[in-house]
């Protein structure tokens, strides 16, 4: 239990300070905005490049790939039906039900329970999450917003993503053989330690961050509370179905997946959608912004809920 306390508080300690901060107008939006900048394009592929470059490839990893981009899919699929049913007015509203939040929120939950040494596991998990996001996800949500597909734009993106870059030259390197000597070369054995530096500040500032755009009303919260519980009301038992069935029985991976992909299953929608959005959809975007915030905060509870139960990774 102490252990526990040891790992959960901070969290939601660095969640209150962000709003704090927020409150008192200690840091602006848009420098908030700024260190956003600073963790998606710096610190975070730093931090997967690590992980990436030591990580133990396994062919059933394929088994993953494939099923987590198959949830993604059919959640996007889902989302279309399901507006449709309940004649949901918000045109935005498929895409709120699918996609995960990995990188502001997967990585500072798991790597502040389970240890930043040990993100290399969600990062699998969410491998053909980036694919999904990038080729599917975001081409029809610029279409969308653009009325047209904009698939060179796509490309493009995707080909000068930090976080892509640094995933691909560190799986290369370790196919290769070369993640040890990386480790051992003067040279880049500076720059993996720069790289383990920059990892120090990771899930600080984007619990932060998080914190930081916390500001719901009684009105938000109910106006986010069709798409929180008809999204978990899947992915919350799919999650526990697909960790310790398919994970552990199935694919036969190691234990740490398990919670690798339980944590990954509850993760809010992408925080990318408002900013894709026309600018004068104000009404879409503040429902977003809402159901993004409602989600985060229930995920966090399903998590620590889940941490206190599950404490170690093997």
């Amino acid at each position: 239990m102490t252990e526990i306390i040891i790992r959960v508080v901070p969290i939601l300690l660095l969640l209150l300070l962000g709003n704090i901060i927020r409150v008192r107008g200690i840091l602006s939006p848009g420098t908030v905005e700024e260190l956003k900048g600073l963790v998606v394009n710096i610190a975070l592929p730093a931090v997967l490049f690590l992980a990436f470059l030591e990580m133990r490839m396994e062919r059933a990893f394929l088994g993953l790939f494939l099923l987590i981009l198959l949830i993604c899919l059919v959640m996007f699929l889902y989302g279309f039906i399901l507006r449709r049913a309940l004649a949901v007015p918000f045109a935005y509203y498929p895409f709120l039900m699918t996609g995960f939040e990995f990188g502001m929120v997967g990585i500072s939950l798991f790597g502040s329970a389970y240890g930043l040494a040990n993100v290399g596991y969600i990062a699998i998990v969410d491998l053909s999450h980036e694919l999904f996001i990038w080729f599917v996800f975001v081409t029809i949500l610029t279409a969308r917003r653009d009325g047209v597909s904009n698939v060179k734009g796509t490309l493009k993106g995707f080909a000068r993503s930090p976080l892509i870059l640094a995933i691909v030259t560190a799986v290369v390197l370790n196919v290769a053989g070369l993640g040890e000597s990386f480790r051992i070369w003067p040279v880049t054995a500076a720059v993996a330690e720069t790289f383990g530096l920059l990892g120090n500040v990771l899930i600080p500032v984007i619990l932060i961050i998080i914190g930081f755009g916390m500001g719901l009303s009684l009105q938000g919260i109910r106006s986010a509370a069709t798409v929180v519980v008809t999204r978990l009301v899947v992915l919350l038992p799919l999650a526990f179905l697909v960790s310790r069935v398919v994970v552990r029985d199935m694919l036969a991976l190691e234990p740490a997946f398990e919670a690798a992909v339980f944590t990954f299953l509850i993760l809010p929608p992408p925080y990318i959608i408002p900013l894709f959005m026309k600018r004068d959809d104000v009404e879409e975007r503040t429902y977003a912004n809402n159901v993004l915030s409602v989600y985060t905060l229930v995920s966090l509870a399903i998590f620590i809920v889940y941490f206190v139960f599950n404490p170690a990774l093997g």
